[in-house]
C-alpha cells in the first residue's frame, strides 16, 4: 500500500506514510496534547506506528533545560493572514519512516492552529515503502494534474528529481522542498522556497569531529551513508570526509549504502566488523544506520571498542546513546520543519516571494547530544523513564 487516508472532522483530508493499523498509544497523545479520536472522527489526528518503531510522543512534563533547545513544542502561528479560508496541499517524502512521522505531527499541529482560525488545511503527505527517485517523479507528475494550491517535496535524488520540478514550474505549479533535501537554486532547481535542514555538511562534521577527538584523532572508521543520491545523506558523509582527511593518522576503510534500511545497516556494520578487526568507529548519516550499527556492535561485544555517532532520535538508538553503545547523535527538530512548512506553503499559495515574508531557505536546527541527554530526550519524545 501507498498510504493511509484519513478524513477529519472538519473535512481535512490525510493520508500517512503506513499501511499498518494504529498502535495503542492514544492515551499518549490525550496526555501530550494531541488529542485523538476514532477512526470516523480524526481530528488532529496522531500517526500511526511501525512495527519495531513506537509512535513519536510528545511528553512535555519533567523536562529539563536542555530538552527544548533540542526539539521545540511550543510554537504559535504568525502574524500572516492567509487570502483564503481553504487549502489544499500535496507532501511527498522520501520513504515511509518514524523520521517523517515527527514532521507530520508539526504539520498537523500547524493546521490545528490555521483551523481555531477558522482556515482549512486539506494535505496528503505519502511517501513509497523505500526511497526512490522514480516512484518521486512518479507522484509529482501525478500532484500536478491535481490542482494542489502548492505541491512540496524531500528530494530523493537531485539530478533526478529536480528536471520534473522545473517542469512543474514552468506549467504553471507551485513547488517548495522540505525536511532535510533539499534541491537548491544553485543546483539548477527553481523551487520555490525550502524549509528545513539547510546544514547537513556541518552536520556530518561536528559528528565526525566528536568521534575523532573521542579516539584521540587516530583510527580506522567506516561510514554509513543511507540512500545513494539523497541530499543530506550524501552531504554529511562529504562533511565525515572533509573532517577525516585532515587527521593523518584517521582512515575511512569503507564507505556504503544502507538505503535507510536499519536491516542492512546491520548487516553493513556486522561486515566491517568481520573484515576489521582494528576498526576504531562506525560514522552513520541518517536515523536508521545508527541502530543497525549499535545492534552489530553490541553483539559482537566490541561497543568498548567502536565510537558510533550518527543522526536522529530513534528511539531505540537513544536507548543506545543512553547506554554507551553509541557515543553522540544528531537530533534534527523534526517538529518545527513540519509546522514551518505549512506556513510557508501557505505564503505560497497565496502568490508570495521569498522576500518579506519568509526566507528562500527556512533553517531548522540540529543538535550534537550525548549520553548524559538520552535519558531526559528518551522521556520526552517516548515517555520512557528508566
Amino acid at each position: 500500500m501507498l498510504g493511509m487516508m484519513l478524513k477529519t472532522s472538519a473535512g481535512r483530508k490525510k493520508s500517512y506514510g503506513k499501511d499498518l493499523v494504529f498502535r495503542v498509544l492514544m492515551i499518549i497523545f490525550l496526555l501530550a496534547g494531541l488529542g485523538m479520536a476514532g477512526c470516523d472522527r480524526v481530528s488532529h489526528q496522531a500517526l500511526p506506528a511501525t512495527d519495531d518503531q513506537p509512535m513519536w510522543s510528545v511528553k512535555n512534563n519533567k523536562r529539563n533545560e536542555r530538552v527544548p533547545s533540542v526539539v521545540d513544542f511550543d510554537h504559535e502561528l504568525d502574524f500572516y493572514q492567509p487570502a483564503k479560508t481553504e487549502y489544499n496541499f500535496y507532501f511527498t517524502y522520501k520513504t515511509v519512516h518514524p523520521w517523517w512521522d515527527a514532521v507530520a505531527l508539526g504539520m498537523e499541529d500547524a493546521a490545528k492552529q490555521y483551523e481555531q482560525r477558522g482556515i482549512i488545511i486539506n494535505y496528503e503527505y505519502l511517501a513509497p515503502n523505500g526511497a526512490s527517485a522514480t516512484d518521486q517523479i512518479r507522484r509529482l507528475k501525478d500532484a500536478a494534474g491535481r490542482e494542489f494550491d502548492v505541491v512540496g517535496v524531500d528530494v530523493a535524488d537531485v539530478d533526478v528529481v529536480t528536471p520534473v520540478i522545473n517542469e512543474l514550474i514552468a506549467n504553471g505549479q507551485k513547488v517548495m522542498t522540505f525536511s532535510s533535501s533539499d534541491a537548491a537554486r544553485e543546483d539548477g532547481c527553481n523551487r520555490i522556497a525550502y524549509v528545513g535542514n539547510t546544514h547537513n555538511y556541518e552536520d556530518g562534521a561536528k559528528l565526525t569531529e566528536a568521534l575523532c577527538k573521542k579516539l584521540d584523532y587516530s583510527g580506522k572508521v567506516a561510514v554509513l551513508v543511507g540512500t545513494m543520491g539523497a541530499p543530506c545523506h550524501e552531504d554529511r558523509a562529504f562533511g565525515a570526509q572533509d573532517v577525516i582527511a585532515k587527521y593523518p593518522d584517521m582512515e575511512i576503510v569503507e564507505i556504503a549504502y544502507d538505503e535507510d534500511s536499519v536491516e542492512k545497516s546491520y548487516d553493513l556494520a556486522t561486515g566491517f566488523l568481520n573484515e576489521y578487526d582494528d576498526l576504531s568507529g562506525i560514522i552513520c548519516c541518517n536515523m536508521s544506520n545508527p541502530v543497525g550499527a549499535a545492534r552489530a556492535v553490541k553483539e559482537a561485544g566490541r561497543q568498548e571498542e567502536i565510537v558510533i555517532v550518527g543522526m536522529d532520535h530513534d528511539q531505540e538508538a537513544l536507548g543506545y546513546l543512553r547506554d554507551g553503545v553509541i557515543y553522540a547523535l544528531g537530533v534534527q527538530d523534526c517538529y518545527s520543519i513540519g509546522f514551518d512548512t505549512l506556513q510557508v506553503a501557505i505564503k505560497i499559495a497565496d502568490g508570495h516571494l521569498p522576500g518579506e515574508l519568509y526566507p528562500e531557505k527556512t533553517e531548522e536546527i540540529t543538535t550534537i547530544i550525548y549520553q548524559d541527554s538520552a535519558g531526559t530526550l528518551l522521556q520526552t519524545l517516548y515517555g520512557e523513564i528508566d
